[in-house]
């Protein structure tokens, strides 16, 4: 499928609405100058746009296989992945003491929505070898980090994450993988996982696996959880691949989308692994992975919004259906209002949920730069909205496109429905949005809702400045950031947590709603030719007073949910 890398957008995202300035002004980021970080998305839209995006229909049509124990991947992944591999596009952020370019978090944010867009399936590799990368980083023993890290970062390697059983979906405290101590250092690790993303692959001499599991005297629950890196094969004295691991393939999924990438059933029989950070400590050594994934899990369903929305407008200009209802129309259906709407939307909304992306991102780079407290709690704050709204954004965002197709949208030789099938999942995996959205009402307002205020005074103060150029813009999002403030309020207040949890998937949605009128109206203030300011006008005028509705869902509190019976939600 054709796909032109917005590389023009992500620096204007960059220089006026996300502050990647402040960042490179750091002394961990100072090499990342603009000249860097052009070339950098250059050189990354130019892989994308002509290696991954040719792959995005081979792996929908001809999905990985397991063929006696060997996974299979699909026509043309090996030599797309050699392609990620050798430009150092898996580890764009790592530390460059083990080969990685040592780059901001935003700049790998950005690489990583353009090869989801390209390729959501291939793209999931890397993704998962990048999270391991920051949990070995943050946790792993300095013999771990000399052997493994320098063939990860290269992607020589490649390497996943272990969290889910068949009895332990969401509730990770249930799982029951075991591992024993082999009084060597090592463990036996012996259980079965599920849904492991790029659990093998026919293209790397090895594959290590991150594995949640259970010692002996583990407490219950998610406290008596530690975690193992346990490789595929095990490595000889000199680094390299030596003998198979005591692991196995049992089946991949058959799925709804996402049919490249393959999702494996594994089984450990006693296989040797090696403990990562301390023993029943391990979900907090693996919440560093999935943090890492849940940012890059948003920032996949940004990417499959783009390229949706330039798949629907490819057809709008080329597709002719009925009269043209305005003089010197082009005779194509982008002539019709509701088409006009449906792209418009689409466009703004792409915008919007890749700004937010982008300035979590950010906030994670100021973060790791200055230990702030604060940017900190800006980026914890920022994550779930990111991961949640993003997801959203790219399911919805494919879904219209498929309306705007018509019939040929639920044709699949258009392509149009495999951006939705493939994205779906998203709003699943590393945490369901709903669980996103618990985190984002429960755990990141456990400071009285600071972080959440200090995001709106600055909204305010951005509305504020604009007052006098865009008036017409910075009202409605001053107004909207007013309300939220209050809805904020409600749910610090609520010491019923029922109450927040009714309304945290509405709460989440509102602030991206504001969150989005924010990004738009900074646009809208360092437009050029007037574009951006006429995005803006059409996404704060019709797209954010959805707030409003959201805030009165999202402060409704449960008492309605629980006045019903069970008998009332008969079929």
């Amino acid at each position: 499928m054709p796909y032109r890398a917005p590389v023009e957008d992500f620096q204007f995202l960059f220089d006026h609405v996300v502050g990647l300035d402040r960042v490179t002004a750091t002394d961990r980021f100072a090499e990342a100058t603009p000249d860097v970080t052009s070339a950098i998305l250059t050189e990354a839209g130019k892989l994308c746009e002509e290696v991954l995006a040719p792959l995005q229909r081979p792996g929908d049509l001809h999905p990985a296989k397991l063929e006696n124990g060997v996974v299979r991947t699909s026509p043309g992944f090996a030599e797309g992945y050699k392609a990620i591999a050798e430009g150092g596009w898996v580890a764009i952020a790592a530390d460059p003491e083990h080969g990685g370019m040592g780059l901001p978090m935003t700049v790998t944010t950005a690489v990583n929505d353009m090869m989801s867009a390209a390729c959501l399936s291939l793209q999931l590799s890397p993704l998962m070898t990048q999270g391991q990368i920051e949990a070995l980083e943050h946790h792993a023993s300095d013999d771990l980090k000399a052997i493994y890290l320098p063939k990860l970062v290269s992607g020589e390697w490649t390497g996943t994450m272990n969290l889910t059983e068949a009895q332990a979906g969401s509730d990770v405290g249930a799982l029951s993988t075991k591992a024993v101590s082999n009084d060597d250092g090592t463990y036996a690790i012996t259980g079965q996982k599920i849904y492991i993303s790029w659990g093998d692959n026919d293209f790397t001499p090895n594959v290590c696996h991150l594995v949640l599991a259970r010692l002996p005297d583990a407490k219950p629950g998610t406290k008596g959880i530690s975690l193992f890196l346990v490789p595929k094969f095990i490595p000889d004295e000199t680094g390299e691949p030596g003998r198979a691991n005591d692991l196995k393939v049992v089946s991949l999924e058959h799925k709804m989308g996402l049919h490249g990438s393959p999702t494996a059933v594994m089984q450990y029989d006693g296989a040797t692994g090696w403990l990562v950070g301390e023993e029943h400590d391990g979900m907090r050594a693996m919440f560093t992975m999935m943090n890492n994934a849940r940012l890059g899990v948003g920032t996949q369903g940004v990417g499959v919004a783009d390229g949706a929305y330039q798949h629907a407008l490819a057809y709008a200009k080329d597709r002719k259906q009925g009269r043209s209802t305005i003089q010197n129309g082009t005779g194509t259906i982008i002539d019709h209002a509701n088409v006009r709407r449906m792209l418009a939307t689409m466009k703004a909304e792409t915008f919007a949920a890749r700004a937010i992306a982008l300035t979590c991102a950010a906030a994670i780079d100021m973060e790791t730069a200055t230990a702030a407290p604060d940017w900190a709690a800006r980026a914890a704050f920022l994550t779930p909205i990111a991961k949640a709204f993003g997801t959203y954004t790219g399911i919805s965002v494919a879904n219209m496109g498929i309306q705007l197709h018509g019939g040929m949208g639920f044709i699949e030789e258009t392509g149009a429905a495999q951006y939705l099938r493939d994205v779906r999942v998203t709003a699943i995996y590393e945490g369901t949005n709903g669980i996103q959205a618990m985190d984002l009402v429960g755990r990141k307002l456990m400071d009285g809702g600071e972080a959440a205020y200090a995001l709106l005074d600055e909204i305010e103060s951005t509305a504020e400045a604009a007052r006098a150029e865009h008036p017409e813009l910075a009202e409605p999002v001053w107004q909207a950031t007013e309300s939220l403030r209050e809805a904020t309020e409600w749910m610090v207040a609520q010491n019923d947590m029922n109450n927040r949890f009714a309304g945290a998937v509405p709460f989440l949605r509102a602030f991206a709603r504001v969150l989005g009128g924010h990004a738009h109206l900074l646009a809208a203030m360092h437009d050029t030719d007037g574009s951006r300011a006429r995005l803006a006008r059409f996404y704060i005028t019709r797209i954010l007073p959805e707030a409003q509705a959201h805030i009165a869902h999202a402060t409704a509190g449960a008492d309605d949910l629980y006045a019903l019976a069970p008998e009332d939600f008969a079929a």
